[in-house]
């Protein structure tokens, strides 16, 4: 299963990498990843397959909103097919 992670705060240091160990330790794949810095904001959108995780969406899902926190950035998470409905003209 597919789902799209969002990522926007405040630039700093280690944001992609703590993200990136949080996905590998669940053993969640990215498979596409853009990021850039729009003012000083830094934003980032990833591609994720689940599939081989033991992880359940809903808690991912949680888990990264708490990290989230302690990076001082909002991290979302919703499922590809959700993703795709919302932004379908």
């Amino acid at each position: 299963m597919n789902a799209i992670i969002t990522v926007v705060g405040t630039d700093k240091v280690g944001i992609i990498a703590r993200v990136s160990a949080f996905l590998a330790e669940r053993n969640i794949n990215i498979e596409d990843i853009s990021q850039t810095i729009l003012s000083g904001n830094f934003v980032m959108m990833m591609m994720v397959d689940l599939s081989s995780s033991a992880s359940v969406l809903e808690t991912v899902k949680k888990e990264l909103g708490q990290l989230g926190e302690k990076l001082g950035v909002s991290i979302s998470l919703m499922h590809e097919k959700v993703f795709s409905a919302m932004h379908r003209i």
